[in-house]
């Protein structure tokens, strides 16, 4: 897939604020700091499409994108960063829990971990909860290119483990760099694989 056009379109402080489910939906998060704006940025070839900050938890709305004028990207706030307040955390669980919920267009949802570290609790909660709501995703292992190939197969291996200890098969993963822009292609053909049976 090629993205020709990437335009931003709303931010929306709820699932109700969002635009009419007319496109599918292709949405993005993480712990906050995982490089999802990196991410976003480097599938979309765009700078700065989605804001990057050396403060993580600065995405606080859900942020649509139309790519191509046929499917939306979505930039999802983080969840999991300690430094935001109390309040912000359980608002940015309530934003996430009634988004993916209630999106009939929400065709994947891709979460983003950092290969860098074992299994995180929050992750796992996080993908356990998408589990028993019956929500589409993927896993997008971020920042590959900063640790060598034996420590990321040992943390791979490590999620496989933790993941199949509640799952009877491991959902779709895919590898990224956004430094190095490995991962592009993977991820957009997947989407576009998905895209031709809506």
């Amino acid at each position: 897939m090629q993205i020709k056009q990437a335009n931003f379109v709303i931010s929306s402080p709820n699932a109700k604020g969002c635009p009419k489910p007319d496109y599918p939906e292709y949405a993005f998060i993480g712990r906050s700091n995982v490089g999802k704006s990196s991410l976003i940025n480097m599938l979309c070839q765009r700078k700065s499409l989605a804001k990057t900050s050396s403060t993580p938890g600065k995405t606080q709305l859900i942020n649509h994108f139309l790519i191509n004028d046929t499917w939306y990207l979505v930039d999802l706030p983080g969840y999991g960063y300690a430094k935001v307040s109390k309040g912000l955390r359980a608002g940015f669980s309530k934003i996430i829990t009634d988004y993916v919920t209630n999106r009939s267009n929400l065709m994947c949802l891709f979460v983003l971990v950092d290969s860098r570290h074992p299994a995180q609790k929050k992750d796992i909660e996080f993908m356990q909860m998408l589990g028993e709501k019956g929500i589409p995703f993927s896993i997008i292992f971020t920042k590959i290119d900063k640790l060598s190939k034996s420590a990321l197969e040992k943390n791979i291996t490590n999620y496989d483990q933790t993941l199949l200890e509640s799952w009877e098969e491991l959902p779709p993963r895919f590898y990224s760099s956004a430094t190095k822009q490995s991962g592009r292609d993977e991820i957009l053909n997947y989407i576009d694989d998905i895209n031709e049976k809506w």
